[in-house]
C-alpha cells in the first residue's frame, strides 16, 4: 500500500477533531438570516401542526370518553318496567325499539332528544371525573410537596425598572455605627454650646471624627498594612494641608487688590470686567479700545485740551465719558445712549477737538470750504447750551465757534461764516438755511455730532437732517465693506494715528426709537454701540412722587409741594403755551419769582429767562417740552410736571432736569384721568426705577394694557390701526 493511501486511511488526530467540533458548535450557534417571507412560512406551518395536535388531542379524549360510557353500560343492571318486564336501553327490544323515558316517564322511540341526553351525561362524567383528578393532585401536594418538573408561570413585572425592597424595616439586623442612633434611648445630653436638645454640636462633629479614624485604621489593617495608625495620621495632615491652602486661596480670592488701586498697566480682564459692571457699561461693535479710568490715563488726549478739563473742574469722568472718548479718538462713528445728565456734550466736544487738532490751521482760503465739525441739536436752548461748553473746552485752542438758531439775524450769522469758523453749532432748520443762502458750505466737514437725535427726529427734523447729511457728500463716507478692517487698523495703529480721511459721526440720545436707528443705518459705518444703563431709563438719584390728583386739584397741589421744597430752584413742565400763563400768574400770587419759557416767545425773551434763571435771579422756570432736553442748570432739586407729557421719552427728559452731576433730586407729577397714554409706560418705569406705584395708577385699566404707536413714538387710535392689524398683531 502506497504511503498516500495510508494517510488518506489514518484515523484525524485529537486537534483535527477538536477543531471540526469547534466549526460545528460556531455553525450552530452562527445566526443566519432568514427572510420576511421564509418567517412567514415557517409560523403558519407551525401553526398548523399545532392545530393538527390539539384536534389529535380532543379526539383522542373524545374516543376514551365514549369507551369509559360503554364499559359503564355494560355492567350496569337491567332495568325493569313498572310492569315487571326487563326494557332494553334503546338497543331493541320490548315495544317495538321504544325507550322509556327516565326524566319525563312513559315510553318514547329513540331519537334525537335521546342522544341530548346521552351527551349530557357524557359531560357530567367528564366533568366528575376531573373534579376528582383534582382533589387528588391537591392531596398529594399538600402532603408530598410541589413538583419540581412542573415550571410554574413567571408572575408579571409590574415594577419592570423599579428597585423594591423585599425585606421589611423590623427585619434588618445591622447595627448602626454610630452609637447614637444604635441606641437612641441612650443618649445623654451634653450641656456645652449646643442650640439643639442639648446636644454639643462640636463634641458631636469631634466623636464623629474619632469613629471615621477608627474605621479608617481597620480598614488599612484589612488591607495588609502594617502600620495603619501612621497611615492615617499622614491622611489626616495631608487633609488638613489641602484645607489650609483651600483657606488661603478663598481668602485671597476675597480680599484681592481692587481695580481701583490698581495701575494700569496691572489691569487683567477680570479688572476691566468689574470695571464695566460698576459703571454699567456695555458695549458692541467689535474690537472696542479700553476704556479710561482717569483724564491722565488717556494717551490720545492732547495737553491743552487736558489743561481745559481741569479748568473746567471735571476731575473725574462720567460713564459715558470713560466709554466714548476713546472710541472716538480713533475717528470711529459712536451711538451713544446714556441717561440724561451724564456728560454727553463732553463726552463728543473732546473727540471733535482733537480731531480738529490734526487737521490745518483755519486760513482764509481753507475757511472758503466751510467748517471742520458740525454740531446739531433740536432746540435752540440746547444749541446755546452746547456753544458754551465747547467753547470752555477749547479755550487754549483759540478755536471760533459758530452758533446758527432761528430768532436771531441770519445775516449776522452768515457774516460770522463768512470769516471762517472751525465748529458749526446749531438747529437743522437753520443749519439748511444757511446753506441754501451759500453762507456756508460742508466740503471738508468729516465730523459731525446729532446730539438728542430722537427728539430732531421727534420734532418733525428729519427731512432737515437728512438733507444736511446729503449736503455733506458721500465721498468721505467710508465704504461699507472695509470699514470693519479700517477700524481694525486704527486701533492696532492707535489714536494718534487715526486717519482723518473719513466722516466720524457721533450720535447721541437718551433713547433709541427705530426712526433713528433707520437714520443710523443710513449715515454710519460700522458704529460702536456704548449704552450706559438702560435706553430710557431714568436715573436712580432720582426720586419720582406721581400724586394722582383731579384737574381743580393741582393749583393747592403744586402750592404743597413747593412748600416742601424751600431750598431750590424749581422747573414746572406744562403742555401748552397757554398753560405757561397760567401757571406763572399761579406762582407770583404765591410769592415766587418766576421766568417762563415756551416756543411763542422770541429768542431774545427765552435766552434772558433762561439766564437769569441760571443766575439764581428766578426762583421757579415754567417751561414747555422746549427745555426739557439738554438744559443744564445747577442746583436744581426739584421738577414739578403741572401737566404730564403724552409720551413716556418726555417724561423721561422732563425729569432728567434734575439729579444731574451726581446730586439728588425729586421729580412731582400730577396724574390725572385724562391722561391715559401714558398710565402704562409710567407705571413699567416707577417698577424698573423702584419707586412708588400709587394705587389709583396699579388699579387702572389703562395702566395694565400697552398703547399701540407709531414709530415716532405717538399713540395710534382705531382708525390709524385699521389695515395694520397683519403688521402689529
Amino acid at each position: 500500500m502506497s504511503d498516500d493511501a495510508r494517510a488518506r486511511q489514518a484515523p484525524p488526530s485529537l486537534e483535527e477533531l477538536a477543531r471540526a467540533r469547534r466549526a460545528d458548535r460556531d455553525a450552530a450557534i452562527k445566526p443566519t438570516f432568514v427572510s420576511k417571507e421564509a418567517r412567514a412560512k415557517a409560523a403558519l406551518a407551525r401553526r398548523e401542526a399545532e392545530v393538527k395536535a390539539q384536534r389529535e388531542r380532543e379526539a383522542e379524549q373524545n374516543a376514551t370518553a365514549r369507551a369509559t360510557a360503554r364499559e359503564a353500560a355494560a355492567t350496569k343492571p337491567a332495568a325493569t318496567s313498572r310492569f315487571g318486564r326487563e326494557r332494553d336501553d334503546g338497543r331493541g327490544g320490548g315495544y317495538g325499539g321504544g325507550r322509556w323515558n327516565e326524566r319525563g316517564g312513559g315510553w318514547g322511540r329513540y331519537g334525537s332528544g335521546d342522544r341530548r341526553n346521552e351527551g349530557k351525561r357524557e359531560r357530567e362524567e367528564r366533568e366528575a371525573r376531573e373534579e376528582r383528578e383534582r382533589e387528588l393532585e391537591m392531596l398529594k401536594r399538600q402532603y408530598m410537596g410541589e413538583d419540581a418538573s412542573v415550571k410554574k408561570p413567571k408572575p408579571v413585572q409590574q415594577h419592570r425598572g423599579k428597585f423594591l425592597f423585599d425585606w421589611r424595616k423590623e427585619e434588618d439586623t445591622s447595627r448602626d455605627l454610630n452609637p447614637l442612633y444604635d441606641r437612641p434611648h441612650e443618649v445623654a445630653p451634653m450641656f456645652g454650646r449646643g442650640m439643639l436638645a442639648g446636644v454639643d454640636r462640636r463634641e458631636q462633629a469631634r466623636s464623629n471624627a474619632g469613629r471615621e479614624r477608627e474605621l479608617m485604621i481597620k480598614a488599612r489593617k484589612d488591607m495588609g498594612s502594617s502600620d495603619a495608625a501612621g497611615d492615617v495620621r499622614k491622611l489626616d495632615a495631608e487633609r488638613d494641608r489641602r484645607r489650609k491652602e483651600a483657606e488661603e486661596r478663598e481668602q485671597a480670592r476675597t480680599f484681592k487688590e481692587h481695580w481701583s488701586d490698581k495701575k494700569l498697566e496691572d489691569m487683567t480682564e477680570r479688572d476691566w470686567r468689574i470695571f464695566r459692571e460698576d459703571f454699567n457699561i456695555s458695549y458692541k461693535g467689535g474690537r472696542l479700545p479700553l476704556p479710561m479710568r482717569a483724564w491722565d490715563e488717556c494717551a490720545g488726549l492732547p495737553k491743552e485740551i487736558l489743561r481745559a478739563i481741569e479748568k473746567v473742574g471735571y476731575v473725574k469722568p462720567s460713564p459715558i465719558q470713560m466709554a466714548s472718548i476713546p472710541i472716538g479718538l480713533l475717528k470711529r462713528d459712536v451711538i451713544g445712549i446714556a441717561e440724561t445728565g451724564s456728560g454727553k456734550t463732553c463726552a463728543f466736544v473732546v473727540p471733535m477737538l482733537a480731531h480738529i487738532m490734526q487737521l490745518p490751521k483755519m486760513t482764509d482760503e481753507i475757511a472758503a470750504h466751510g467748517p471742520y465739525a458740525l454740531i446739531m441739536a433740536p432746540t435752540r436752548e440746547l444749541a446755546q447750551q452746547i456753544e458754551e461748553e465747547t467753547l470752555k473746552f477749547a479755550q487754549f485752542l483759540n478755536y471760533r465757534v459758530a452758533l446758527v438758531v432761528g430768532g436771531q439775524s441770519i445775516e449776522d450769522q452768515g457774516f460770522k461764516l463768512r470769516k471762517g469758523v472751525e465748529i458749526l453749532v446749531g438747529t437743522p432748520g437753520r443749519i439748511i438755511d444757511v446753506i441754501d443762502r451759500r453762507y456756508t458750505v460742508l466740503s471738508q466737514c468729516n465730523y459731525i455730532v446729532l446730539d438728542e437725535a430722537d427728539r430732531m427726529i421727534d420734532m418733525g427734523f428729519e427731512p432737515q437732517v437728512n438733507a444736511v447729511m446729503e449736503s455733506m457728500g458721500s465721498g468721505n463716507l467710508k465704504p461699507e465693506d472695509e470699514a470693519e478692517a479700517l477700524d481694525a487698523q486704527a486701533l492696532d495703529a492707535g489714536a494718534g494715528v487715526a486717519s482723518s480721511k473719513y466722516r466720524t459721526t457721533y450720535m447721541f440720545s437718551a433713547t433709541m426709537p427705530p426712526s433713528v436707528e433707520r437714520l443710523a443705518r443710513s449715515y454710519l459705518r460700522n458704529p460702536a454701540v456704548v449704552n450706559i444703563g438702560s435706553a430710557g431709563k431714568t436715573s436712580d438719584l432720582i426720586k419720582q412722587e406721581v400724586i394722582w390728583v383731579a384737574k381743580h386739584e393741582r393749583d393747592s397741589k403744586l402750592e404743597l409741594v413747593l412748600s416742601r421744597h424751600t431750598n431750590t430752584q424749581a422747573i414746572v413742565f406744562v403742555n401748552a403755551k397757554r398753560s405757561v400763563d397760567a401757571v406763572q400768574n399761579l406762582c407770583y400770587r404765591l410769592g415766587y419769582s418766576c421766568a417762563s419759557i415756551h416756543g411763542g416767545k422770541s429768542q431774545d425773551q427765552r435766552e434772558e429767562s433762561l439766564r437769569g434763571f441760571k443766575a439764581g435771579e428766578y426762583d421757579i422756570l415754567v417751561a414747555t417740552d422746549v427745555a426739557g432736553r439738554g438744559i443744564d442748570v445747577k442746583n436744581i432739586d426739584l421738577v414739578v410736571n403741572y401737566e404730564l407729557p403724552h409720551s413716556i421719552e418726555n417724561y423721561t427728559h422732563r425729569i432728567g432736569r434734575t439729579g444731574r452731576g451726581g446730586r439728588k433730586g425729586t421729580a412731582v407729577s400730577f396724574l390725572t384721568q385724562d391722561d391715559r397714554d401714558v398710565m402704562y409706560e409710567l407705571k413699567q418705569l416707577l417698577i424698573e426705577s423702584k419707586n412708588v406705584v400709587p394705587d389709583a395708577l396699579a388699579n387702572h385699566e389703562a395702566s395694565k394694557v400697552k398703547p399701540q404707536r407709531d414709530e415716532r413714538g405717538r399713540k395710534m387710535n382705531r382708525d390709524d390701526i385699521r389695515g395694520q392689524e397683519a403688521i402689529i398683531f
